[in-house]
């Protein structure tokens, strides 16, 4: 008895410090999803309310008198329209794309590949700004087509179609990645068998590729609608002069206005624009309902369809044209009108000059201010996200229960929200986070910091949540019997295998964060002005060369900080693949 009994106490012991830590273990599940619903949720329903509530009681006038007014319903046909066409423009070209780029046989695909992604990499506004230079009247289409017999004159992009065909533009890589690798995905014996039972080419893929694909497609339209929904810049440098509102700029109208009702008016129509994407998330879900992606299937990236070799030299010159003209050129032509002394000049000898970017960076002193807020922004809100949110995939990964789903859900609804309808999330949520204590936050740099960290989070989440599921799990538990805990794991087999995956979340966050604009045209304040906002502020007060110049130095700094994560990609697969 004298023996057992030290025995029966230790098993005690453990008993009760493996109760106390689970205990402690629920205690902090409560406490890190009371601060995901604090920080990610909670500001979501506060404007939500907030759009009913008027001096403390609840009433429906706010939406009675927005809704009552023909400007919103206006308003709301112009971003149905805009949307609409710009996501069927988008769903084109992109599956067009992903199919061609999937099946058919082509030379420097991967090169091709860049161009794609390049009108997606570049903030959407920036791109605005070179196609509108790209079509200025002392651009290049202007100047080819003064050669050309009769008046012609460059398409208007300061219109619907304009701002339709910018956004299509702007978005089809969206549609092209999640749609490629779908199409790689599809069995090839089937398209056999449709062929051995007397389908044309056409037929197979209207009957059988097509709806194989439609999981893809689905997913990539979704987030080119919910992209075209949310976008500010191209609505606001391409419709605000033409006086066409979509819902984006009308709410940042309405904040700016700074009226009586401003801000339950604006979260009304937050609310209705929180409703359209809504309904396209449902028909997204109604398309996916029947339809199941196979990922038992390996991706074949083999050529399926051979052309002679006249008809393949023809495409691909078609598919060059096409990328250079969309991707490459109105960027030049952004670079090359930056030098010019003055907007509508001709562009020759003697009207070239740096005085755009001496103003720029010498003589004003707003854009490096703004550089230097948006690069510690950027920063800090990568730091951040890298830390926390790799912990939180690596929670997700070890413990996929309903606690982490629910957490990772509440962190989605951040950025599927509309940029505008989150800033004004934001605004009423830190103006006052408890009834009559005003911390402070509102008005300064921090209210951008925590937006960006909410809104961008997920991004880190799922960029390391995808790193976690391409590692064995046997490997983490082959370390820990071999002596390898803590710190020496992760730092000798863990981050090694995770690096790549965990820095293209964190290089995600980084350049998002850099170069947004939509929810910092609400948040910023005298002091705090980011890139985005600086060059918007630029475009509006009619100063495009100076907003040119601005963009040029910004877009050369975004291709050399790809240029060099790709050179360190590299390395590190060759130091990896050594060891």
């Amino acid at each position: 008895m004298t023996v057992k009994q030290p025995m029966v106490e230790e098993r005690k012991k453990r008993d009760s410090s493996f109760s106390l830590f689970f205990q402690k273990k629920n205690l902090y599940k409560i406490i890190g999803l009371l601060a995901i619903f604090v920080f990610f949720l909670l500001p979501v329903l506060r404007l939500v309310w907030l759009s009913f509530v008027e001096d403390g009681s609840v009433t429906w006038q706010y939406y009675t008198e927005v809704l009552g007014e023909p400007a919103t319903w206006k308003t709301v046909q112009n971003t149905l329209i805009i949307v609409a066409g710009s996501t069927v423009l988008a769903l084109v070209l992109g599956v067009l794309f992903s199919w061609i780029v999937a099946y058919v046989q082509l030379s420097g695909k991967r090169a091709m590949q860049l161009f794609i992604f390049l009108p997606f990499i570049i903030p959407s506004y920036i791109t605005t700004l070179a196609w509108t230079q790209f079509f200025s009247a002392s651009g290049p289409v202007n100047a080819v087509l003064s050669w050309l017999p009769g008046s012609l004159e460059a398409p208007n992009l300061y219109s619907i179609g304009g701002i339709i065909l910018l956004l299509g533009i702007s978005h089809y890589p969206l549609v092209y990645l999640f749609t490629v690798n779908v199409f790689r995905k599809i069995p090839r014996e089937l398209e056999e068998a449709a062929a051995t039972s007397g389908l044309s080419k056409k037929r197979a893929f209207r009957k059988v590729v097509l709806p194989l694909a439609l999981p893809g497609i689905a997913s990539g339209g979704l987030i080119a609608f919910l992209s075209n929904l949310d976008n500010f810049g191209i609505p606001a440098f391409l419709g605000t002069p033409a006086n066409i509102r979509v819902l984006s700029t009308y709410i940042y109208e309405q904040v700016v206005g700074f009226g009586p009702s401003a801000f339950s008016r604006a979260a009304v129509l937050s609310v209705i624009l929180g409703v359209i994407a809504l309904l396209g998330t449902v028909l997204q879900w109604f398309l996916l309902r029947r339809s199941r992606v196979n990922e038992t299937n390996r991706s074949d990236s083999t050529p399926r369809i051979y052309l002679s070799a006249g008809k393949q030299k023809l495409l691909e010159a078609s598919l060059w044209i096409f990328l250079l003209v969309t991707s490459l050129m109105p960027l030049i032509t952004m670079g090359a009108l930056s030098l010019i002394s003055a907007y509508g000049v001709p562009f020759n000898l003697e009207n070239l000059s740096l005085r755009n970017y001496e103003y720029v960076f010498l003589t004003d002193s707003k854009p490096l201010s703004a550089l230097t807020n948006s690069l510690q922004l950027a920063f800090f809100t990568m730091l951040i996200c890298l830390v926390l949110g790799t912990a939180m995939a690596y929670l997700r990964f070890k413990y996929p229960d309903w606690s982490t789903k629910a957490a990772e859900l509440f962190m989605t609804i951040p950025f599927a929200l509309p940029g505008t309808v989150f800033a004004l999330c934001m605004i009423f949520m830190w103006l006052e986070p408890v009834p009559g204590w005003n911390p402070g936050i509102y008005g300064t740099v921090w209210i951008l910091f925590i937006a960006y960290v909410a809104r961008f989070f997920v991004l880190q989440v799922r960029g390391s949540y995808t790193a976690f599921l391409q590692i064995d799990p046997s490997m983490e538990e082959a370390a820990r019997t071999s002596g390898a805990a803590g710190w020496v794991k992760w730092r000798r087999i863990l981050l090694p295998l995770l690096f790549p995956g965990i820095l293209s979340g964190a290089l995600l966050v980084f350049l998002m964060a850099l170069t947004e604009l939509t929810v910092s045209s609400l948040l910023w304040s005298s002091g705090s002005e980011t890139i985005g906002v600086v060059i918007f502020g630029y475009e509006q007060a009619g100063y495009s060369t100076y907003s040119t110049a601005f963009s040029t130095v910004l877009v050369l700094g975004i291709l050399m900080g790809g240029a060099l994560f790709m050179s360190v990609g590299k390395l590190w697969d060759r130091k990896v693949l050594k060891k």
